[in-house]
């Protein structure tokens, strides 16, 4: 506000010295113009008697810079000029001043240059003779006049804004010092100007209302904090103006904040669209509901309005974690859309098989080609309703027998069962390493194993290699199958083991799998309270090691 006085007062100043200078200067100006004009007139007195006398004789004695004499002709012709050659000047007749003197006997005009910084002013008068003499000069404009005063000027100027400056800076310090030592803790005691007092005295009696609001709400906020502190849910209150009242500590957590957002707005803690729009239709339509993810959690906003005698006075927002649920949703959604997908391709090529042998459509020398298609197809649906009861045993946890066995023999076993599949594509399996003995499921070991090596066969090419290698400390048992197959790319390798999820979706089809081998490796291990890990580079090969514990 100083400032704003300050400028105030020193704009006006400057206002008022520069509307001065202006009326100053102009009066100056038409002061010596007149001045000027009058004297212009007694020197055309006086030349005009001599012409009258000697003509053309006394205009040639008559030697003056300071002004031009102009003698002309009835009909505009120039006779005699005292600055110029008189066979060089045009016709004077249209002249202001030359036609004002043929008609009236005198004439007066003033002309200003195409730069505009002098003007010329003329006199004429008619001679005994018919003729016409003419006087003028040239004088600078008020510009100009002005720039030749710039120096006494600019020290005026500057002088004057100091004092202005000086001044205005006094003004304005002596109209806010009062303002400024106003307490507004206790209005009414303030000894300042009368202009005021009815402001003082409002804001004495909103300040009552303000700490009579304040001790109310903090007491309810206290109660509040109670009630709310052991919640598992996230609560907080708003205010009508999004402003965080109170939040306790599963918000606090939901949200990454601290107390320290307690008065702030909402937005400062969530920039999200959908919360922040879910929470304006609360405060419009009186509930709302959301889901978002925040973080790798995802959670339930309940939003309703809190409303006082019909006046919409704020909301109160509850998150519900749902992370389990959701995730259990979408694995249910796309669990049924996968097995609905897996189930129905045999389906359609028995029943179709099955369809073309009872209307005798396939030759007898065909009919081994077709029952070998449906059986082929309802082998296939056999093992995947097995892998799907089996996932949903892990799943469930059900509780399986378990004894002490050794990976080593499991290895060979599986090694043995796929020894054939190996030897048609030319590849070396091989064994090495320990005999880690583990305590768990052996039958689940062996699908582990066995899936892993089934896979590396499959996605090698002819007369590459497959190698288990198993080492043991005495805590835990590795289990490493590498190949130098195929491989994977980066961007697959987060979703190798999800169920039904395949890299080369036409490879797989070819080699019949079910898309859930690899899925049930991971719950097979996790069952196991083990660990599982892949590393693969495309053209190079695969590397997938399991880490199982030795204790029960």
């Amino acid at each position: 506000m100083t400032s704003k006085i300050f400028r105030s007062i020193f704009i006006t100043a400057l206002a008022v010295l520069a509307a001065t200078l202006v009326i100053i200067t102009s009066f100056l100006y038409d002061y010596f113009t007149d001045i000027q004009v009058n004297q212009l007139k007694d020197e055309l007195s006086i030349a005009s008697a001599g012409t009258e006398i000697s003509g053309e004789e006394y205009l040639k004695n008559v030697k003056n810079d300071n002004f031009r004499l102009t003698w002309v002709a009835d009909d505009g012709t120039v006779l005699f000029d005292s600055q110029a050659d008189k066979k060089t000047m045009d016709n004077h007749i249209d002249r202001e001043e030359i036609s004002e003197a043929l008609e009236t006997g005198k004439g007066s005009s003033s002309r200003r240059s195409k730069t505009l910084t002098r003007k010329t002013l003329y006199e004429a008068v008619l001679l005994s003779d018919g003729t016409v003499l003419r006087i003028s000069i040239s004088r600078t404009s008020g510009f100009i006049l002005l720039l030749g005063m710039l120096h006494p000027v600019v020290i005026v100027i500057i002088l004057a804004v100091v004092f202005s400056a000086v001044l205005a800076h006094k003004m304005s310090r002596k109209i806010i010092d009062p303002l400024n030592k106003l307490d507004l803790d206790n209005p009414t005691e303030n000894d300042a100007y009368e202009e005021i007092a009815p402001l003082l005295s409002r804001i004495h009696k909103q300040n009552m209302k303000i700490e009579r609001k304040a001790a109310e709400l903090n007491r309810r906020k206290d109660e509040f904090e109670l009630i709310t502190k052991n919640m598992r849910e996230g609560l907080l209150l708003l205010d009508k103006n999004r402003n965080i009242l109170t939040i306790n500590s599963a918000a606090m957590t939901i949200f990454g904040t601290n107390e320290k957002c307690v008065g702030n707005e909402f937005l400062t803690i969530n920039r999200r669209h959908e919360i922040t729009s879910a929470i304006e239709k609360a405060l419009t339509g009186g509930h709302a509901e959301i889901r978002a993810k925040l973080g790798e959690k995802e959670y339930q906003f309940d939003i309703s309005r809190i409303e006082t005698d019909g006046e919409t006075v704020g909301a109160v927002v509850l998150a519900f974690d749902i992370t389990e649920q959701a995730d259990a949703e979408r694995l249910r959604r796309e669990f049924t859309a996968n097995v609905s997908h897996e189930l129905k391709t045999p389906l359609q090529t028995i029943t179709g098989s099955a369809e073309l042998i009872e209307n005798g459509l396939v030759k007898p020398e065909d009919m081994p080609r077709f029952v070998g298609h449906i059986r082929e197809e309802a082998t296939r649906l056999v093992t995947l309703v097995e892998d799907i009861i089996r996932l949903s045993q892990l799943d469930e946890q059900t509780e399986l027998p378990k004894e002490n066995v050794s990976l080593y023999e499991i290895v060979n076993e599986a090694c043995g069962v796929l020894r054939d599949s190996a030897d048609k594509k030319d590849i070396t399996l091989s064994v090495s390493g320990d005999s880690g003995k583990v305590y768990g499921v052996k039958h689940l070991l062996f699908e582990v194993i066995y899936n892993l090596c089934d896979n590396g066969i499959k996605y090698t090419p002819d007369g590459g290699k497959v190698e288990v290698d198993i080492s043991e400390t005495e805590k835990e048992v590795t289990l490493t199958v590498s190949d130098n197959g195929i491989g994977v790319a980066p961007e697959h390798l987060p979703r190798i083991f999800e169920r039904f999820y395949r890299v080369d979706k036409s490879h797989s089809k070819k080699s019949g799998g079910t898309g859930l081998g690899l899925s049930i490796v991971k719950h097979s291990v996790q069952y196991h309270g083990g660990k599982i890990s892949i590393h693969s580079e495309e053209n190079k090969g695969t590397a997938v090691t399991v880490v199982l514990p030795k204790s029960e």
